[in-house]
């Protein structure tokens, strides 16, 4: 029998039916297994929706008839769960055997963290990085480290801004404080906002070497897609609004200003000038909403500025080059 740890592991899934069995057989074959499997069909088109019969039945099977994002959709498969830990899975993620087991080995490793990320190589590319977490750069911009870099060995473990929300362990007490997702975000930077709201009440990222999948990524938007270009966008601004702290905020606004009209010139290379134009009104459109929940967010936060800024990458470099910022853990 295989050892199991209090785990539940989301799944996500629209228009998925291309790479779930694969994810779900990488799942079945953990050496060590998770408590629950939960997976959402998140209102996928009729023709390719995923149906109960064709799924494991170890798999809980929930289904939406439309469209609740990655964010809705992780926020509605986390509300009952009663184990101590969550995982979110991309469904065209693939973890290796061993990776819940060493989530379980990390949080034993690091008894006060909350979040962890995984390593993450690209599925379709040998010895190519996807990510190593998220960096959240002091303009106000977030990337995912290393992506797309030849990288045949994990970086080491260390400590992160945040971790990519395509296999995200996070302790569910931390989940229900931070109240998850923000739903309005859908998808894109979902995972940004939360790591930055862990930040400010002092909870940093482990990212594990040690746990690792493969990831195709972009499956169901395409990266460039008009759909991606405007939640990321809008969201980005989001993010930069809501959690900027304290005195830093009226400081780096000159800076996100300055890069983000950078970013709009940009965009028309690739025929996005209008939409961006648009994803930055539809961001201003909700300001009451962002300003209520900056005043709680900030009201609350339990930690210095400074530190806030200290987790962040300032080299300017480092956006042109997707560098990692992988620091050393402190252990206790």
């Amino acid at each position: 029998m295989k050892p199991e740890f209090d785990i539940t592991v989301l799944i996500v899934a629209y228009k998925s039916r291309d790479t779930i069995r694969r994810c779900l057989a990488a799942l079945e074959q953990q050496s060590c297994a998770p408590a629950r499997v939960k997976l959402l069909e998140n209102g996928s088109p009729r023709e390719e929706r995923l149906v109960v019969d064709e799924l494991p039945d170890w798999v809980e099977f929930v289904s939406s008839e439309e469209n609740l994002g990655f964010a809705g959709g992780n926020n509605l498969l986390a509300k009952d769960v009663e184990t101590d830990w969550l995982v979110l899975l991309n469904p065209d993620a693939f973890p290796h055997s061993d990776w819940i087991s060493a989530l379980k080995a990390a949080t034993t490793r690091f008894p006060e963290v909350r979040l962890f990320g995984s390593t993450q190589f690209a599925a379709d590319q040998s010895g190519v990085l996807d990510g190593c977490g998220d960096v959240y750069h002091g303009f106000g911009l977030a990337y995912r480290a290393g992506y797309g870099k030849r990288w045949p060995s994990p970086p080491p473990t260390g400590e992160v801004f945040g971790p990519c929300g395509a296999a995200l362990l996070i302790r569910r007490d931390a989940w229900q404080a931070l109240g998850g997702f923000d739903d309005a975000f859908f998808c894109y930077n979902e995972d940004v906002d939360l790591a930055y709201r862990a930040r400010l009440q002092g909870w940093p990222t482990i990212q594990l070497a040690e746990a690792q999948i493969h990831h195709l990524g972009y499956g169901s938007s395409g990266r460039r897609s008009e759909f991606a270009t405007f939640h990321g966008v809008r969201n980005r601004l989001w993010v930069f609004l809501k959690n900027t702290p304290g005195w830093a905020f009226p400081l780096l606004v000159p800076l996100h200003a300055a890069i983000t009209l950078a970013l709009w010139l940009s965009a028309a290379r690739f025929g996005h000038f209008k939409l961006f134009g648009k994803a930055l009104g539809a961001a201003l459109k909700d300001w009451p909403r962002i300003m209520r929940e900056r005043r709680a967010l900030q009201a609350n936060r339990k930690v210095k500025v400074s530190e806030i800024l200290s987790a962040m990458t300032w080299n300017p470099f480092a956006l042109l080059t997707r560098a990692a910022d992988v620091r050393a853990p402190k252990e206790r």
